[in-house]
């Protein structure tokens, strides 16, 4: 049976919204009342890049968008935004989602690396230029290594648990055409 059966498509695509709103839920709770702490990396950016990278077809563009416009509105950043920018990033990662699916996993994660950094830049280019208010630098470069690290930790955790694997050559999409 095709791994792109219409039942499987968009039983993927209602786990990867749940799996937004549980990283929200968890981001938005007080865990940390004290000043200081730990710099969590940016999970929602380094599943949405995984999903891309795997399986393009299971996160599309308009999930994607509500998904970070969601996460902007809600961990008050400058609505569109940060969504905009992380968008194109999944949405460039998913055109080179063929070649990745060819290379090594050094290459995926150089690539994926490369989107999260230009991501915080542009970002902070950005509120910068509008003249925006923007977090200590040090604590974006921290922040963006962190995803960095945990971008292995979230694609094992991808493919282990969620049963998120980057397609093969040999499957068949749901109207019968090689993905």
């Amino acid at each position: 049976m095709s791994d792109l059966a219409p039942s499987r498509l968009w039983t993927m695509r209602a786990a990867f919204a749940a799996l937004v709103l549980s990283i929200l839920f968890f981001h938005l709770l007080p865990l940390q009342t004290s000043a200081g702490g730990l710099i969590w990396p940016d999970l929602l950016l380094a599943f949405a890049l995984a999903w891309s990278v795997r399986r393009p077809e299971y996160v599309p563009t308009v999930l994607l968008a509500l998904a970070f416009l969601l996460a902007d509105l809600l961990l008050q950043r400058p609505p569109g935004l940060w969504a905009l920018l992380a968008l194109i990033a999944c949405e460039q990662v998913k055109l080179q989602s063929r070649a990745l699916r060819d290379s090594t996993f050094a290459a995926e994660m150089v690539s994926v690396a490369a989107w999260i950094v230009g991501v915080g830049l542009a970002y902070r280019i950005i509120l910068a230029i509008l003249l925006v208010n923007v977090p200590p630098f040090g604590l974006d470069v921290i922040q963006t290594a962190v995803t960095v690290m945990a971008y292995p930790l979230v694609v094992a955790i991808t493919h282990l648990v969620m049963g998120v694997r980057k397609a093969t050559p040999n499957d068949v999409g749901g109207q019968g055409v090689r993905s």
